[in-house]
């Protein structure tokens, strides 16, 4: 994701493994226990198809492939699999072995958000903030930020911050601004560290 010249410590970006539970069935014999994902995956079992996903994605016990990985997890995510969902919002966002789309970024961590996860909630958030994959909007920024700030997401908790201090889709608010980056750090967000510190010195 492109970074604003404005403000460098809100775009924070959250990059994470992609999912989840790599061999929700498991075999004493590895052949086995692919070939049972792969029989759950074909007839629709969500959680196997993003366990394929994962394998096909990674390597892991097959051989890598990009293509069907991203085919497993459309499958799972078109049945509202709430990590497919994220994870394609990822590799969308990031251009991860497809070409960058963030439409289909945001159409993905939408799907997610909705679900309520806070990553994909934070996520979407910095593409309105952004203005990349849907209209600019800082209200509907603040929207999700908050969203994931109030399940302690703390990249969120900061991103909040940083909309209150600089009065971006809400009212400005050094006070708010404060209160969301110290409930960030207390999670060990530098970022946020960094923020609080530029306020002035009766917020700290």
């Amino acid at each position: 994701m492109k970074k604003s010249g404005r403000n460098i410590f809100f775009v924070l970006i959250s990059i994470i493994l992609l999912s989840v539970c790599v061999g929700c069935v498991r075999t004493n014999n590895t052949t086995e226990g692919i070939e049972a994902i792969e029989f759950l995956a074909e007839r629709g079992h969500a959680n196997s198809q993003v366990d394929l996903g994962i394998m096909l994605y990674y390597g892991i016990d097959v051989n890598q492939d990009y293509e069907k990985a991203l085919y497993w997890f459309i499958r799972a995510a078109e049945q509202g699999h709430v990590m497919a969902q994220f994870n394609l919002g990822v590799i969308y966002q990031e251009g991860y072995t497809v070409e960058q789309d963030f439409e289909q970024a945001a159409y993905w961590y939408r799907k997610a958000a909705e679900q309520g996860h806070s990553i994909a909630q934070n996520n979407l958030g910095i593409l309105y903030a952004e203005g990349d994959g849907v209209a600019r909007d800082d209200e509907q920024a603040v929207y999700w930020f908050r969203r994931a700030a109030e399940q302690n997401e703390s990249m969120a908790q900061n991103n909040l911050g940083w909309q209150y201090h600089h009065g971006l889709g809400i009212e400005q608010s050094y006070e708010q601004a404060a209160y969301w980056y110290k409930k960030a750090i207390a999670q060990g967000n530098a970022n946020a560290q960094v923020n609080l510190a530029v306020l002035p010195a009766q917020y700290r």
